[in-house]
């Protein structure tokens, strides 16, 4: 178990404890070991040691819990040790961080290339974050019946080279015709699978189409800006159906992704394709940004690294020297 800062002294003589499959903010809904679900809430200053966050328990935490009281109500006294998350900063220069979502099998990245287009940077900064939490990660394109064209079709395989030739799985769908759905149905299959994406990009109705019946609200697109509007308002797991099917833990749209405890000499170990180039570099705490004789820039040049890949290993870079400057008071 977690050390935490405080001590439960209820009766504590509830036979189970389970996972948090529901978040709303207010409470926490935990599925017992043997498929109940009660409602929990915490008490006190619930907060996991070394780890400064808006949200102590998240969805897919395993928890202890105590036995009801009159209202139906239980307490979580414990968080059981998590064998990974994903955490993120809600802005650039914010000290608290949001755990999205913890012992996840697979980060699954729902993006758009139209309607509307998702930034790259965003999309590095989320797969960078899967990295440095030990967490696999892959890429869902949704929406590709949306794309027409030579141009469209030349770009949707640009896209997919790039990072699957980095090493990311990348499967192209259309949640509203239905291609591509059996292909993600076989590789969620057996996982407990994150989902995350701007708003926008199609997510709840995604997970309706992989959930027959589950009917989440879905969003228009504001046609001013093409953005999303805000549907999912708090992190919930829902099971896949089959037997073995998987679970997916679908999360509140998000517009950035700070990163959070990055060090600014492991920057670069986040990106698989530049770490795998720096071991060429001529100096070992090479930053990749003007050393001479640094083989990252070298294959930046030769375009063996995409330069949007790049650059966003340098607005992260640039983002710590941000924080450092935050700190300092200047």
């Amino acid at each position: 178990m977690q050390n935490t800062d405080i001590s439960i002294t209820e009766e504590t003589s509830f036979p189970t404890g389970g996972r948090v499959i529901r978040n709303t903010g207010s409470h926490y809904v935990v599925k017992l070991e043997n498929g109940k679900e009660i409602t929990c809430k915490i008490k006190g200053n619930f907060r996991i040691k070394g780890i400064r966050t808006t949200n102590p328990v998240s969805v897919g935490d395993i928890v202890g819990v105590s036995a009801p009281g009159p209202d139906g109500v239980a307490f979580i006294n414990e968080i059981l040790p998590r064998t990974n998350y994903i955490i993120r900063r809600s802005s650039n220069l914010s000290k608290e961080a949001h755990i999205i979502a913890s012992n996840v099998d697979l980060a699954a990245l729902v993006v758009t290339l139209v309607h509307p287009q998702t930034a790259t940077t965003f999309i590095d900064r989320f797969l960078a974050t899967a990295e440095a939490y030990d967490v696999p990660a892959a890429l869902i394109i949704n929406k590709v019946d949306l794309l027409s064209g030579e141009e469209d079709a030349e770009y949707l395989e640009a896209f997919s080279y790039l990072y699957s030739s980095i090493g990311y799985k990348v499967i192209p769908v259309s949640a509203r015709s239905g291609k591509g759905l059996d292909v993600l149905r076989e590789y969620l299959r057996g996982k407990i699978t994150l989902l995350s994406g701007n708003s926008g990009v199609g997510k709840s109705t995604l997970i309706n189409a992989l959930i027959p019946g589950l009917k989440l609200r879905t969003g228009d697109i504001s046609e001013a800006h093409d953005t999303g509007m805000h549907t999912t308002t708090f992190s919930e797991l829902f099971e896949l159906p089959g037997e073995n099917g998987g679970s997916i833990i679908d999360t509140p749209g998000v517009r950035g992704f700070g990163t959070v405890d990055f060090d600014r000499q492991n920057v670069a170990h986040y990106f698989p394709e530049l770490f795998k180039v720096s071991a060429s570099c001529r100096f070992n705490n090479c930053t990749h940004t003007n050393e001479p004789g640094c083989a990252v820039l070298e294959a930046v040049r030769e375009q063996r690294i995409a330069h949007s890949r790049y650059n966003s290993y340098l607005s992260i870079l640039e983002e710590l020297k941000e924080d450092e400057k935050y700190r300092k008071g200047y």
